[in-house]
């Protein structure tokens, strides 16, 4: 058996101290930390964990460099042309694809716990109608843990599986009852006829007065929005989930707290955030001022929609996500659109540009998923609510692996202290 690699840490005045090196699947070897204050007396400081790793994890992997996303082995092209996003979720739970009959017993199973408990819908009427979505979403999702009380018990697999089953299958409609309850307009039963995406749609635009038929164009784009989100490895929301989840918290709760991260503009709200770019832009004719600004150092204009702190190299899930948009724009004959002329312009300029070549400024997922959204019907405000729906699915098999992990602590990151040092309180008639 060949000798385990070490790293060896030398300090001044101390005895050199050995750490182990892990090797991974895929990706950069690690340094095993964990005896580093024990041996040493020393922490390291790593601001925005950008070379750390948090978690031993058998789920997701990025290559950044190469541009590529694996689900459990499988890249995120080939599952988005074989597969549909609830496969995807068995895939992302169970560690393997479904069989047919698997399949068909996991759909139906998701199928049968899409209601919500009557309870639950009068939350809604206690938020104003103007609120933003993902503020009724965070309320709502962690009121769940008050109709579900064994989603205290982890350690056993059946009620994890129930919760699992539960989030994925009431997602859905909750989404689609915080975007009906900010419009006025009634909510909408689920139809268990429909495919998990088709229901979703009827839901968020389906009314009681007539029947509501799915376009399969649009159901097609938007499940594969779903399986583009799914999930995304350590990212900042799922990295929450884990963080509250190490404490013990309950899955509903640590699912709010991932959508409470996933709201920020850095994060699940960049492909609004590109949207409004894109209207701020306006005309096609302005491209080339924007992207001057975008260059400029004194500007505090960005560029959204374009690199990613991981990928450096093309977003493997924009590549899927612009060939849907085209597709969603010829179905509904808006080829001519102004916003997606506009986006077209402003990503062949980019990448043509030297300025954007270099730094590997390439259009990302939320690049397009804005546009297709849009075309779709889905409002602004509700395009991060999409994004939570989907990621659900990673962030409780994120959750999961790491509750049943037998090395898992609950969270405690360390700090640099930068404060004032130890001082004494003076008496408030002499303090000057």
């Amino acid at each position: 058996m060949a000798s385990e690699r070490k790293a060896t840490l030398s300090i001044d005045g101390q005895t050199p101290v050995e750490f182990p090196i892990m090797t991974p699947t895929h990706g950069n070897d690690c340094v095993d930390i964990r005896t580093l204050g024990a041996k040493t007396g020393l922490f390291t400081y790593d601001s925005g964990f950008l070379s750390t790793a948090s978690c031993k994890s058998t789920i997701t992997f990025i290559d950044g460099d190469v541009g590529q996303l694996l689900y459990r082995g499988y890249p995120i092209e080939q599952l988005a042309e074989n597969c549909n996003f609830l496969e995807v979720a068995y895939l992302l739970k169970n560690g393997e694809l479904p069989n047919a009959s698997q399949k068909t017993e996991f759909e139906t199973e998701v199928t049968r716990h899409t209601m919500v408990h009557e309870q639950l819908a009068k939350f809604f009427s206690g938020f104003r109608r103007d609120a933003h979505p993902m503020a009724v979403m965070t309320g709502v999702v962690g009121a769940l843990s008050a109709f579900y009380n064994n989603a205290m018990d982890f350690a056993d697999a059946e009620n994890r599986n129930k919760n699992f089953t539960h989030l994925i299958a009431k997602m859905p409609t909750i989404v689609a009852m915080a975007y009906k309850y900010s419009t006025g307009m009634p909510f909408m039963h689920p139809d268990n006829e429909l495919g998990y995406t088709a229901n979703f749609m009827r839901m968020m635009f389906g009314n009681p007065c007539e029947k509501y038929v799915p376009n399969p164009v649009l159901v097609n784009a938007l499940d594969t929005i779903f399986t583009l989100h799914a999930d995304h490895e350590q990212n900042a929301s799922t990295s929450t989930v884990r963080l509250a989840g190490s404490s013990g918290a309950n899955p509903f709760a640590c699912i709010a707290a991932g959508i409470a991260c996933l709201w920020g503009p850095a994060h699940g709200g960049a492909n609004e955030a590109c949207l409004q770019m894109l209207e701020e832009i306006g005309d096609v004719s302005r491209v080339p001022e924007f992207i001057a600004r975008a260059k400029d150092k004194n500007d505090s204009f960005k560029l959204m929609g374009f690199g990613h702190r991981v990928y450096k190299n093309f977003d493997p899930r924009a590549k899927l996500m612009r060939k849907v948009c085209n597709e969603v724009l010829t179905e509904l004959g808006l080829q001519n659109d102004r916003l997606f002329k506009l986006a077209m312009e402003l990503e062949r300029i980019a990448l043509e540009d030297p300025y954007f070549v270099e730094k590997k400024l390439y259009p990302n997922v939320d690049f397009y998923s804005g546009i297709v959204q849009k075309a779709i019907g889905i409002p602004t405000e509700m395009f991060t609510c999409i994004f939570a729906l989907a990621r659900t699915v990673g962030w409780m098999t994120q959750w999961e692996e790491m509750i049943t992990d037998p090395e898992y602590k609950i969270g405690r990151p360390r700090q640099l202290y930068m404060g004032a040092a130890k001082r004494d309180v003076v008496p408030l008639a002499q303090r000057g």
